[in-house]
């Protein structure tokens, strides 16, 4: 074979080989969704922080206010390959795993300090090992919303459990969120939450429970009429990614992903606790009566009812001993 031959012949072989090279180089996409609003300080970090720390080698492709998957749908579709990610609370992981319902119950998770010790502790990890064996998810990180307070129309005064008896209180679809809604002595409304303004405005519920920033950002304010201030649950939410596809990474591109994580919610954390502490004032300015209830009547007769039910059952032996230790 001729210098020239051999030459022509190696050309060949490399651009037959680009085409493929550059398909090894396409970034991994990974579609996220999740059911809040893109302008969520959740939101905003990841599409701002979590996105540009991923780098070059993953595409992130969110898709908010449940556009792309319905809600309390997210997980099945990460489980059947048509979503890669979401950001969900431990309500939907419930559905598959009961023992995650000990982390949505009613004054369980005490702060946003107690929440990232928990995640932080030999209990967190036995969380994420539940998720990976059990669900086939990867939880790559936490996301504080803020605490849960009762949002009401009308001017029903409300201290104690029994104040809130007969009351249509919007909550989530499920088990846990329905039994939340019970266990502070309401009556529990499944409605999706993109209809809770309407669902407010016209009537159809008395009532929501939500962190202060979602309040806001709905502007439920406009269609209520007094805030009541029971913290009856710390709201956030545990980013997921499919395990296998996760798996499937680099040691170095699984790090980038979780340092990613933890950067993007370390800021929307601060955001959230910073606006809790201004937003009372702005609910006040805006004509609603916020007002702090017998918060130890609320906690004994939430007890009361997780411990009578069988939700409890399902909690891991010591685990709520070892969440409250810590």
């Amino acid at each position: 074979m001729t210098i020239r031959t051999k030459v022509l012949s190696a050309l060949a072989v490399l651009a037959l080989a680009t085409p493929a090279t550059a398909m090894a180089q396409e970034p991994i996409a990974l579609r996220f969704s999740d059911s809040t609003t893109a302008d969520a300080p959740r939101s905003v970090a990841l599409t701002d922080i979590f996105a540009e720390r991923l780098g070059d080698d993953f595409e992130f492709q969110p898709y908010f206010s449940s556009t792309l998957i319905p809600q309390g749908s997210e997980i099945v579709a990460i489980q059947r390959g048509n979503l890669e990610m979401s950001l969900l609370p431990p309500s939907d992981f419930a559905k598959q795993v009961p023992a995650f319902d000990i982390l949505g119950a009613a004054y369980v998770i005490r702060d946003p300090e107690h929440l990232q010790a928990v995640f932080a502790s030999e209990v967190g990890d036995q969380f994420r090992q539940m998720a990976r064996d059990e669900m086939g998810l990867e939880i790559l990180g936490i996301a504080y919303y803020g605490a849960r307070h009762v949002n009401l129309r009308g001017d029903r005064e409300v201290m104690t459990p029994e104040d809130l008896n007969g009351v249509r209180l919007r909550m989530p679809g499920g088990e846990s969120w329905q039994f939340l809604g019970s266990a502070i002595g309401a009556n529990p409304t499944p409605m999706d939450y993109a209809e809770v303004y309407t669902g407010l405005q016209t009537g159809a519920i008395d009532g929501q429970d939500n962190p202060l920033p979602n309040n806001q950002l709905m502007k439920f304010h406009e269609v209520t009429d007094q805030i009541v201030l029971t913290g009856h649950n710390m709201g956030f939410g545990m980013l997921i990614i499919n395990a296998d596809l996760f798996a499937s990474l680099t040691p170095e591109q699984q790090q980038t992903m979780r340092d990613a994580a933890t950067e993007a919610f370390e800021w929307s954390n601060q955001q959230y606790i910073d606006q809790e502490a201004e937003l009372v004032s702005f609910f006040q300015q805006e004509g609603l009566n916020v007002y702090e209830p017998d918060l130890e009547a609320f906690k004994v007769y939430a007890q009361e009812q997780y411990l009578a039910s069988p939700l409890s059952q399902a909690w891991p032996e010591g685990m709520l001993e070892r969440i409250n230790a810590l």
